[in-house]
């Protein structure tokens, strides 16, 4: 399990640079952008250049492995920290969606994350493992949102810049801690079959549940997240702090779930917790549409958003690692991701239309 906690220490690091994008890039695309309709463009960027770098990165992992490309990722992410620095400096609103293309491309790698740590481990402890990575975005939900408001002013005169140039060293320390990550390489029970068509894998009814939960999950959250920041701040002239502790309980509500999440896994089974995490989303789009829009109901709302999102998505990977060969691995986490998230930046687009 060593590996494990490194992994889940690495996605600690990044994931922060992740929240701190969503925290800060409607609000600063809403000072920057040209129209109202763009100011969710700089994060929903960011999860196309996410969505945009998964086949490469499937293709660039099975050519020289995943350590590699994970550690070269994390450095592209620093560097797309300084741009959006230099964006918000020079108040240049396309230079900032640019960088959120750069912190997003390692995203897709950040998501890769989880299936490395299923396998360094038995299969029986692949929810254990997967979960522990995913907890690792706990640190996460407080070290990105704390970073965004504490480190706003470090640049005179350049509100919020300061907060990328932090956010850019917690990529290098990643990088640092992938060093230390060897290559995983599954036991394969088959050594000697070809791989499946990806037709005949994704027949199984297994994988398509798999996939339709998870993208269930991201998109429905991807939408509500988005648009939250600029529907307080903007719209209903919440302050800063106010939205700050409702996006930050929504990333908590995201991982702490995750302590638990891989025993309720084992103890209920895959498909009672996509079942009871669609329940939980469910109530959060009930809380938005009928009872308001004070600080509470966002709260509310956004939690549950939160502890649904985890349960459908990590029992969702859970259940798709049982449907393919070790042989087929990359290909199939690739084709899932890309559909997930490719689901997940369409969402994050329509959301500044909607509002």
């Amino acid at each position: 399990m060593r590996h494990v906690w490194i992994l889940s220490a690495t996605q600690a690091l990044c994931a922060s640079g992740g929240f701190l994008m969503m925290l800060l890039g409607g609000i600063i695309g809403s000072r920057l952008a040209p129209g109202p309709a763009l100011a969710t463009l700089p994060i929903s960027l960011m999860i196309v250049g996410l969505a945009a770098s998964i086949l490469p990165a499937g293709h660039a992992m099975r050519r020289i492995g995943r350590r590699r490309v994970f550690l070269l990722s994390s450095l592209l992410a620093a560097a797309g920290c300084l741009l959006a620095a230099l964006a918000v400096s020079r108040g240049d609103f396309w230079l900032f969606c640019a960088a959120g293309l750069f912190i997003g491309s390692n995203n897709a790698l950040v998501m890769q994350y989880r299936f490395a740590a299923a396998e360094y481990v038995e299969p029986e402890l692949a929810s254990r493992a997967i979960a522990i990575v995913m907890s690792g975005s706990l640190a996460a939900a407080v070290i990105g949102p704390e970073l965004g408001v504490r480190a706003a002013g470090l640049v005179p005169g350049a509100e919020y810049a300061g907060s990328f140039v932090a956010a850019s060293l917690l990529y290098v320390g990643a990088a640092w801690l992938l060093r230390h990550v060897p290559e995983s390489v599954p036991e394969d029970p088959q050594p000697h079959a070809q791989p499946r068509a990806l037709g005949e894998i994704a027949a199984q009814p297994s994988f398509l549940l798999a996939v339709l939960a998870a993208l269930s999950a991201y998109a429905v959250m991807s939408f509500l997240m988005t648009a939250t920041p600029i529907s307080m701040h903007v719209v209903d002239h919440h302050d800063e702090v106010a939205t700050k502790n409702v996006i930050q309980s929504h990333f908590l509500a995201m991982y702490l779930p995750s302590l638990a999440s891989g025993w309720i896994i084992a103890r209920l089974g895959v498909h009672p917790t996509i079942a009871a995490g669609a329940l939980l989303m469910a109530g959060c789009v009930a809380i938005s549409v009928l009872l308001g829009q004070q600080v509470a109901h966002y709260w509310w709302a956004l939690v549950l958003l939160g502890v649904g999102w985890n349960l459908m998505f990590i029992a969702a990977t859970t259940l798709l690692t049982r449907c393919y060969r070790p042989q087929e691995r990359f290909r199939i986490q690739a084709v899932n991701d890309f559909v997930v998230f490719g689901s997940q930046a369409a969402a994050s687009l329509l959301a500044g239309a909607a509002l």
